[in-house]
């Protein structure tokens, strides 16, 4: 029998304590506030860590090696990426405590994520290319150890933890494909506060040098926030020159309150989530079920399994496509599209990439209401498939002309369109798989699946990263000397911002033709409850219904709940003089009132429900009759 852990405590223990996964306070807080807080400093790792390196330091400038490092580090970094998430895989299938396989690792990610920040942007000395060596090689070292630190230890703890919560939620596929709705939307929330809100505020980040002479010519006028004309300095590419150090000081300070969202977000999501089929094995109390199951194990049902290989590629597709596209999206606008002076800037750049952020979040947000009901109507695997089409579509519309902002602006939007079923879907048709597996053969295979799964999700940052970096050295992007847009550069952006995903999801809706797993959910979980009965009589375990076991749980934390009202409401009415039964009798009255309330208005909706009914034709008579 597992001992008991300090999660177990009232201090630790989840605040979900309902029978089902319902929209508040568990998607509400659990699957949307929390992930959402605690993602937001990687979509600023993912989008502009990489900005950061070329124009703040201009590392890139400092030697050859600084060159190779520049390119090669987040390349090299997958190897370290793959390490961390196996590592958190291992971690998840060895956790033997009722607050789940993937819940403890969430509060694990805090410390290391802060620690990385840290490294990364505090630690590590400022260095350019007129620092002494020794300064770049400690800059080195340390930039290193903080990037491996956070995209191959801090990060994936924290993400492949998260992305497990769906898969563990529920057996409901609806009440699961809501949360993995909610999940996905996350991603869109913290990733839109970076792309849509932070590209306006990037001259605070990214901070021009002011032109000394404060004459116009040789420099580049714009009118700042009190409406003072400043002038700033122009290099010899025709854009704006960036003031190094205050950059450097700025990025220190916006760091620190990266840490304190990354902590707080971590923090909701653990107190308001609950693994619920992990805590069918650990109720069954049976030693068998919490045996670990070893990687080869896994590996040899899933690697049979082809509806489990369709959706890793998948993810392999998905994420490469979007990060190509994410990690160039700001490079490409500042490259590719020229400010009312004829200037390319960061400033302009930012702009626009805000402008497109802000657009094509009306259509992901559009599908975050219609993807669950979608679901529910054709499958999400269809969903997926028909979604993956339309963002093919709409990545041909931006070769069209990849230099008008309002054309690239359109594609965009379209692409968004049609991504996102893939988007909050994914999770959920991965659920089914996994369910899938475990009716089939009899283990669950969320340890190895999660851990390839994360490592994707973590490793296209650095694979992507490490491709737009080689392009941008290829074709002589160099903004400590104002080159941040030449005509090689404008060749190539286009095939990695808008052409990578495009080609992807072309990819993505040939293999979905073949995934057909959803059709077996129903005699799958028939399944897996027999195999849990069966193991249960045979190891002299009274064998209680999984729904049965959570709704009696639900009572008792009920029934725990109402004697604590009452003894605080005691506690209240002694140390006021006032009456408890008046008082108790003060609160059932409202208590009553809104059953009552309850009552009515559930009442009218099935009214209104069944005069729909009646006035609907059911047959070809009553059609013909009613005409």
């Amino acid at each position: 029998m597992a001992k008991k852990s300090i999660f177990e405590t009232p201090l630790l223990s989840t605040k979900i304590k309902s029978a089902k996964a319902k929209i508040f306070p568990e998607g509400a807080l659990g699957y949307f506030l929390g992930p959402t807080l605690a993602l937001i400093a990687n979509s600023v790792m993912s989008n502009y860590f990489n900005m950061y390196l070329s124009n703040v330091l201009g590392i890139s400038d400092w030697s050859a090696f600084g060159k190779a490092f520049f390119t090669w580090l987040p390349v090299i970094s997958v190897i370290m990426v793959v390490a961390g998430n196996i590592l958190v895989g291992r971690l998840m299938d060895r956790s033997k405590t009722k607050a789940g396989k993937a819940r403890p690792l969430i509060l694990l990610a805090i410390p290391l994520s802060v620690l990385a920040l840290l490294v990364l942007f505090v630690f590590s000395p400022f260095a350019n290319a007129e620092s002494a060596a020794s300064k770049q090689v400690t800059a080195f070292i340390l930039l290193a150890i903080g990037y491996n630190l956070w995209f191959a230890i801090a990060y994936p703890i924290y993400y492949t933890s998260h992305a497990a919560l769906v898969n563990l939620s529920t057996r409901n596929s609806k009440d699961r494909s809501l949360l993995a709705t909610i999940s996905n939307a996350t991603t869109l929330a913290a990733m839109g506060l970076c792309t849509m809100i932070l590209p306006f505020f990037l001259n605070l980040l990214f901070v021009y040098q002011l032109d000394a002479t404060k004459l116009p010519e040789g420099a580049f006028a714009v009118m700042d926030a009190a409406g003072k004309l400043q002038y700033y300095t122009l290099g010899e590419g025709g854009a704006v020159i960036y003031d190094q150090v205050a950059s450097y000081n700025h990025w220190k300070i916006f760091v620190i309150a990266l840490m304190v969202t990354t902590a707080l977000g971590a923090l909701i999501e653990f107190f308001f989530t609950r693994e619920r089929i992990t805590e069918e094995s650990f109720n069954l109390n049976i030693t068998e079920e919490k045996k670990t199951i070893s990687i080869k194990q896994q590996a040899k049902v899933c690697f049979k399994d082809k509806f489990w290989i369709i959706m890793i590629v998948f993810f392999f597709l998905y994420q490469l496509g979007g990060m190509m596209k994410n990690v160039s999206q700001l490079y490409y606008c500042q490259s590719m599209f020229k400010d009312e002076f004829g200037n390319y800037t960061t400033a302009n750049g930012g702009f626009w990439s805000g402008q497109i952020a802000i657009y094509g979040a009306i259509p992901t947000a559009l599908g975050m209401v219609i993807a669950w009901p979608l679901s529910n109507k054709i499958g999400k695997g269809k969903a997926i498939l028909f979604g993956a089409i339309l963002s093919t579509i709409g990545g041909a519309i931006g070769f069209i002309a990849p230099s008008n902002p309002w054309v690239v602006v359109a594609s965009f939007v379209i692409k968004a369109l049609g991504s996102t079923p893939a988007m909050y879907l994914s999770l959920a048709l991965l659920a089914d798989i996994l369910d899938h597996q475990e009716a089939r053969n009899g283990v669950r295979t969320d340890g190895l699946t999660m851990t390839i799964y994360g490592a994707i999700m973590a490793g296209m940052t650095g694979i992507a990263t490490g491709i737009m970096n080689g392009v941008l050295v290829a074709t002589g992007y160099d903004p400590t000397n104002g080159y941040v847009s030449t005509e090689a550069l404008r060749t190539a952006l286009p095939w990695i911002f808008i052409g990578a995903e495009t080609l992807c999801y072309v990819a993505i809706a040939i293999i979905f033709i073949f995934m057909r797993v959803e059709k077996y959910s129903k005699e799958d979980h028939e399944i897996i409850l027999e195999h849990q009965k069966a193991a249960a009589l045979a190891a002299g375990e009274e064998w209680i219904e999984p729904e049965e076991r959570l709704r009696r749980e639900e009572e008792e934390s009920n029934r725990l709940a109402e004697e604590a009202r009452i003894a605080e409401l005691k506690a209240k009415c002694d140390k006021k003089g006032l009456n408890f039964e008046e008082e108790e009798a003060k609160y059932q009255a409202k208590l009553e009132a809104k059953r009552k309330a309850a009552e009515e208005k559930k009442a009218a909706k099935e009214a209104k429900k069944a005069k729909k009914v009646e006035q609907t034709p059911n047959t070809e008579e009553d059609k013909s009759n009613q005409e």
